[in-house]
């Protein structure tokens, strides 16, 4: 078996044969204290001659991608899936923190990343259209993530510190989220939708993950942020007068 390495913060971890690597929160990757986060959450192993990521929990999820965000899965409690591209992000969160990480495989390691896009080289996923506003609001919810220099952990604003951050009314921002929301479900991706047993804080964590791991959003959009400051910014005139 050909080894694997792991970044997290800006530090690498190897797994070799015959590896049995955990990563929680006592576990040989320790991601934080972080008292909403398993001892042991995540465990990538060999078996059938391949490398494999498992959810060892019984509470948390985790959403794993590949470079370029194509292709996107969501780890409940119990599955697995095999390793098979180059490399795979892995996000998750915990209480009011999602946390990243990154498996680095051998280049062509199982010879997938052929497969990302068509014949007619156009991705395999159609792109999601989002509005203006609804953009503004997802990068938002992930600011702190997106702006880290070197991926690894961030903390997710509330609905209400999130509404502030945008200048909305909460009655706005939570009609919007809603409506981010329900787009996102019409695609099929999971844990979005609203009811019994999902609450309002799983899925703004879901909706970062998502939108993170499969690069709906990116540093790129945090100049959203900025230029919605500008246009809230009181004109110098008015500035003046309330002086």
């Amino acid at each position: 078996m050909k080894p694997l390495r792991v970044e997290f913060c800006g530090e690498w971890y190897d797994i070799e044969h015959p590896a049995d690597f955990h990563i929680g929160r006592e576990s040989d990757l320790v991601i934080d204290d972080n008292p909403y986060l398993h001892r042991r959450f995540l465990r990538i192993y060999e078996e059938f001659g391949m490398w494999w990521l498992g959810n060892v929990g019984n509470l948390l999820s985790a959403t794993v991608s590949d470079a370029t965000g194509q292709v996107q899965a969501w780890l409940a409690p119990g599955a697995r899936l095999p390793i098979v591209f180059p490399e795979l992000q892995v996000l998750f969160s915990a209480g009011s923190t999602t946390y990243e990480f990154t498996i680095h495989a051998p280049a062509d390691y199982y010879a997938s990343a052929a497969m990302a896009t068509d014949d007619g080289g156009s991705t395999t996923i159609a792109p999601v259209m989002l509005t203006s506003s609804q953009r503004l609001l997802i990068v938002a919810l992930a600011e702190h993530v997106l702006r880290q220099s070197s991926p690894g952990r961030g903390e997710i604003p509330t609905s209400a510190e999130a509404a502030r951050r945008v200048h909305w009314s909460m009655t706005t921002f939570n009609r919007k989220l809603d409506n981010v929301c329900e787009k996102l479900d019409k695609i099929g991706v999971a844990g979005l939708r609203g009811g019994k047993g999902n609450l309002a804080t799983n899925r703004r964590l879901r909706l970062v993950e998502y939108a993170v791991a499969t690069r709906l959003v990116s540093a790129e959009d945090l100049y959203l942020i900025d230029r919605n400051d500008e246009e809230h910014r009181p004109a110098p005139d008015a500035a003046a007068a309330e002086a």
